[in-house]
Parts: C-alpha cells; sequence; structure tokens
C-alpha cells in the first residue's frame, strides 16, 4: 500500500521550497503520495506548525520539522516500510 508524506509548508519560505524539492527527488525512489498542506489557509495548523515548518509527516507521524535532512527522512522511510523502487 502505498504511503501519503505530508508537508506542511507556507508559501515564500525557503526552507519549505528546498524541503519540497528533496521529497520531490526522493519520489524517484520511494514509493509515495506527496501532500502539501498551506498553513496559512488554516489557523489551527498555524498555530500549530506556525514556527516550525517544514513539517514532514508519514502516514500521521511526524518525522522531521525545520531543515529537512535526506538521510533521516531516507532512514524513516525504511522503518516505515515505504516502498523502494530504485
Amino acid at each position: 500500500m502505498k504511503k501519503t508524506v505530508t508537508l506542511y509548508m507556507r508559501q515564500r519560505c525557503h526552507l519549505c521550497e528546498e524541503a519540497k524539492g528533496l521529497l520531490e527527488e526522493l519520489q524517484r525512489n520511494w514509493q509515495f503520495d506527496l501532500l502539501e498542506v498551506d498553513i496559512d489557509k488554516d489557523d489551527d495548523l498555524t498555530e500549530r506548525y506556525g514556527i516550525t515548518i517544514p513539517v514532514v509527516v508519514l502516514d500521521g507521524e511526524e518525522i522531521q520539522s525545520g531543515i529537512i535532512n535526506k538521510n533521516f527522512i531516507i532512514e524513516a522511510f525504511s522503518v516505515k516500510n515505504v516502498d523502494f523502487i530504485g
């Protein structure tokens, strides 16, 4: 079953754009759907994630926030059984 990665982000956020690019790159080798959520469109999300964006969530579990590390995400994918399509 294909996993879902949610990226909580906002517009004009350079760290968010870097995280999005990294996740799109990882989609070449890992099978997951990427869902982008702009926190500025929801007051609750803005309150929850306002200073910690970007936030990467894998199937409902937050796996990293702030500066996103590619190797950390790959390790999380392996632990959470995201399909590697190499």
